[in-house]
């Protein structure tokens, strides 16, 4: 696959309506006993990847200050429409955080982080959150695991086709790199009483990392951090497709 198309430029206008099954409210409700279970019951959430909004506006919701951060000003356009006043949106590689002042907690969900396909760049990354954490703070994010990638997506052609836009999602895994490509060919309606679609295409890739890897990752960066089954505090088994990280700053 070639590697010239943006990504989350023309899908940032669909990206709602063709995702509408991922389910927001369970990972919500999961992030939200986490960060309670932490006492962290009001303060600054910092949503990195936020896309959209679709948990930012939840933990806004909630109570909390909450930032949104993402690398894509169209998904930042459509998180504004979302999510209240009140929310500070930014535009910013998360290898390259900078904030005003500290957070209570930081988050990212829907695999924000197989985005970042170098282990140096979850590196950059992990020690900016540990720089901007508060000292009794949280940092919860999610991954798709290998398995996800080989046996779930693997080289699969993916489809949808609605009234007024349709998606052709190919995927191609490479076992050896970890690495997974996506091309999303995406044909949306811009003039419905002429039945005109505009098409686009973006290019997309995400790794799978050993979980191991991570954990030690995130101590080398000064974490303390457990790693659960999505939604759950199981231990990850051999066939579990998401993990959920649970890192705290280890004490000075």
């Amino acid at each position: 696959m070639e590697q010239d198309v943006t990504m989350y430029q023309g899908f940032a206008d669909t990206y709602d309506r063709l995702m509408d099954e991922i389910p927001y409210d369970a990972w919500h409700a999961y992030i939200l006993e986490l960060l309670r279970e932490n006492q962290i019951e009001d303060g600054i959430v910092v949503d990195l990847a936020c896309g959209t909004g679709a948990m930012t506006s939840r933990l806004a919701a909630d109570g909390y200050d909450v930032i949104g951060i993402d690398l894509s000003a169209e998904m930042l356009e459509a998180a504004r429409d979302k999510c209240p006043d009140s929310v500070l949106l930014l535009q910013q590689d998360m290898c390259e955080l900078d904030l005003y002042g500290t957070a209570r907690a930081f988050v990212c969900v829907c695999d924000g982080m197989n985005y970042l396909t170098e282990l140096e760049m979850l590196r950059q990354t992990f020690e900016k959150v540990f720089l901007f954490l508060d000292q009794d703070g949280v940092f919860l994010f999610d991954m798709k695991t290998a398995y996800f990638y080989e046996h779930c997506l693997g080289d699969q052609t993916i489809t949808d086709n609605r009234e007024d836009v349709s998606l052709i999602w190919e995927n191609a895994y490479d076992k050896e790199t970890g690495l997974n490509e996506y091309l999303l060919t995406i044909f949306a309606m811009v003039d419905e009483e002429r039945q005109l679609f505009e098409r686009t295409e973006e290019y997309h890739v995400q790794r799978a990392y050993p979980l191991q890897d991570i954990m030690e990752l995130l101590q080398q960066c000064g974490f303390q951090a457990d790693v659960y089954e999505a939604c759950t505090k199981k231990a990850p088994s051999a066939e579990t497709e998401r993990v959920y990280f649970v890192a705290h700053k280890r004490p000075a």
